[in-house]
């Protein structure tokens, strides 16, 4: 097995069809980076919590929480949200406000407004939004630089064609990888919660060893194709099943992208995968023990995530020196795992090990 890529090289998909992406730009305004959430279903227009649809710049989704409860005086806690959205960026999402017997603050709106957020809905519903309850995210996207050529195109239409890594993001990790290097620390003298009240630390690392996993079967071609033992999700659900033999139909349904190999969310229980497959998440385990033996520890439970994201609603459109991307993906995945297949930025490269 080939040794695994360091996480300041792991590999691009399309490199060996193209070679290494050139320079552009991203993100130089938050209006370059426009991302909306699809919740996949209505508030029902009653009940105790208060569902707001909010647009927000320059702001993370835990500073517009912190500024909610503050407008409503209750805790943070009393505000729901299901995913965190980028800072710099324009982001369009629902939060959640618990107010039982009780309306809103009259100057709620302006409220809001003055903190660079502005609500475009309110709607009653019986339950707290939760985490991860929303289908997918809706992108659009402007790069520029020297990467606007037909190379770009034939590019982008190859990742539509074969899919795309579905690794975690350079943002997962935090600057300079500094949430990996407190993720280890915490993990090593033993998880509290109390170090890590949002999870945010359990999560980069098992992040990271995703990351692990996918690197080894991007290096050896076959993170995109099923191998025996592999564990199948079928695209756009959580759906999965165990893969004894890859026969000429699973084959051809994961050519098409009706389903996708999988890799492990490290944690406590039974994987699922078998022979090949196997191997190498027990390579993963073996060179990482420390951070698997403390996830073990922290009670999280594994999970198991696709190896490869289809490009939904793609569409590719370029004037002058600036194309426009626009595509979906499912909860979860990140722009930039796309981005990074398409052009060469610094913030685009994922961490070095900490």
């Amino acid at each position: 097995m080939s040794e695994p890529y360091r996480p300041d090289g792991w590999p691009l998909a399309s490199v060996p069809e193209f070679g290494p992406p050139r320079a552009g730009e991203f993100r130089a305004t938050p209006e370059d980076f426009v991302v909306e959430e699809i919740l996949g279903f209505a508030p029902e227009g009653h009940g105790e919590h208060l569902w707001l649809w909010i647009e927000k710049r320059g702001l993370t989704t835990l500073e517009v929480v912190r500024h909610l409860a503050r407008a409503c005086g209750v805790p943070a806690r009393a505000v729901g949200y299901s995913g965190m959205k980028d800072r710099i960026a324009v982001t369009r999402q629902w939060l959640s406000v618990h107010l039982p017997g009780q309306q809103a603050p009259d100057d709620l709106v302006e409220q809001l407004a003055g903190c660079g957020v502005r609500v475009h809905q309110q709607v009653r519903h019986p339950r707290k939004l939760k985490r991860g309850v929303h289908r997918a995210n809706r992108f659009s996207l402007r790069i520029s630089g020297e990467v606007i050529s037909d190379a770009l195109e034939a590019r982008w239409a190859w990742l539509c064609r074969h899919g795309v890594p579905n690794l975690f993001g350079p943002q997962r990790f935090g600057p300079g990888g500094r949430n990996l290097a407190r993720a280890r620390a915490v993990l090593a003298r033993g998880w509290r919660k109390r170090d890590d009240r949002e999870g945010m630390l359990l999560s980069t690392a098992r992040s990271y060893l995703f990351n692990e996993l996918a690197a080894m079967r991007l290096a050896e071609g076959n993170w995109s194709r099923l191998v025996p033992g592999d564990v199948a999700m079928l695209d756009g659900t959580a759906s999965q099943f165990a893969v004894e033999v890859v026969d000429a139909e699973l084959s051809e349904r994961a050519d098409r992208l009706d389903l996708h190999p999988s890799g492990v969310l490290w944690g406590v229980g039974d994987s699922l995968a078998a022979g090949q497959a196997e191997g190498y998440e027990r390579a993963v385990a073996e060179r990482h023990e420390a951070l698997c033996h403390g996830l073990e520890q922290a009670g999280v439970k594994m999970a198991r995530r696709a190896l490869r994201l289809r490009l939904d609603q793609p569409r590719l459109e370029i004037e002058k020196s600036v194309a426009r991307l626009d595509f979906h993906l499912p909860r979860g995945s990140f722009a930039t795992a796309v981005l990074r297949e398409l052009i060469e930025h610094p913030t685009l490269t994922l961490p070095a090990e900490g």
